[in-house]
């Protein structure tokens, strides 16, 4: 049996305006979404054998995701079909998820999870990775419930654990503030990746709140150590650490570097530049993937890390959630800002 690389989140479909030359023949475009698709849409392009787990309504639109996902090399056995509604989000063009975004995703099938409606000891029995987000805890207090059920099971099975901490403001209206629900689910986790501002917001940890007044690359690095350190302190089952930093200017330059830390050693990856950005969506989700890809094929933490900044600096060139590029444009990318 082969072993698989789980993802567990909720799909989502999004709708954004269509560019001005493409207006008149289509008004709005429809892509699909959701940050833990995205990673298993990644992994599935490079040869990596995921299964992805999420809730859709049994109806003849989710008949059609299905087939999407299959067509895109993900196995779909453990979808729950339950529920009424797949959700949605409204994004403006190459806005980030952070600032032009509308969430429609009340009473849709995923939030409506609750314990025991998954089998996980189906689910994970040919599983050896399991992948989910801060996001689905951030949407009540039943399905971080369910993430805590998801994690537990996961231990039993000795499955390696990752999650990314997505922090989205205005997905936290529960009456439960992240710092009360993600330490408890973060405890069971392997691999923790972020941002030294999502740490501090969903764990706690330390933040300089002058970080930006310094500004250089230098001590944002310092920095990701440090938070590092204190998220393997915190949590002793966790032994890798990853920060991502990337700056927009006023001038449409972007910068993206990232740094790994495990065994009590930082890996910094280079600095990637480019002027103008297609799509900022999905490029975090598939910078996770990169993490993943690089692990479960046992790569050096420094390979790992440059592949996984390669990737999601690629992402930002393409249009909609998940990427679409294949092992050997990831390569080239990564060749390319080795050179620079």
């Amino acid at each position: 049996m082969i072993s698989k690389v789980l993802c567990f989140g909720e799909l989502l479909l999004r709708i954004s305006p269509s560019s001005d030359e493409e207006m008149e023949k289509h008004p709005f475009l429809l892509y699909m979404g959701g940050a833990e698709a995205n990673t298993a849409t990644a992994l599935a392009g490079w040869n990596i054998p995921v299964k992805y787990c999420t809730v859709l309504p049994d109806n003849f639109m989710s008949k059609y995701v299905l087939e999407y996902l299959e067509y895109k090399g993900i196995y779909t056995s453990s979808v729950v079909l339950s529920g009424k509604r797949i959700g949605v989000y409204y994004l403006d063009r190459g806005a980030d998820l952070k600032s032009s975004v509308i969430y429609d995703r009340d009473y849709s099938s995923f939030s409506e999870l609750k314990r025991g409606m998954i089998d996980w000891d189906k689910v994970l029995r040919d599983v050896s990775w399991f992948n989910f987000t801060a996001i689905s805890p951030a949407l009540n207090a039943n399905v971080a419930d369910v993430c805590l059920e998801a994690l537990e099971a996961a231990s039993r099975k000795n499955i390696t654990i990752s999650v990314d901490l997505n922090y989205r403001s205005r997905l936290w209206k529960y009456g439960k503030e992240p710092i009360e629900v993600m330490p408890e689910l973060v405890k069971y986790c392997d691999l923790v990746m972020g941002n030294i501002w999502a740490a501090n917001t969903l764990l706690g940890t330390s933040i300089d709140e002058d970080i930006h007044i310094k500004g250089t690359r230098q001590a944002y690095l310092d920095h990701a150590k440090k938070t590092s350190l204190e998220i393997i302190e915190c949590f002793p089952k966790c032994k890798t650490v990853a920060n991502t930093f990337r700056f927009d200017s006023d001038q449409n330059d972007l910068s993206y570097y990232t740094s790994l830390y495990t065994g009590g050693k930082q890996y910094n990856s280079p600095e990637l530049r480019t002027v103008g950005v297609v799509d900022r969506s999905g490029s975090g989700d598939c910078f996770m993937g990169g993490l993943i890809y690089g692990s479960y094929l046992s790569h050096s933490p420094q390979e790992t890390v440059n592949y996984a900044t390669a990737a999601a600096f690629g992402k930002l060139q393409e249009q909609g959630d998940s990427t679409k590029q294949d092992i050997l444009r990831v390569s080239k990318i990564k060749k390319d800002s080795q050179k620079d």
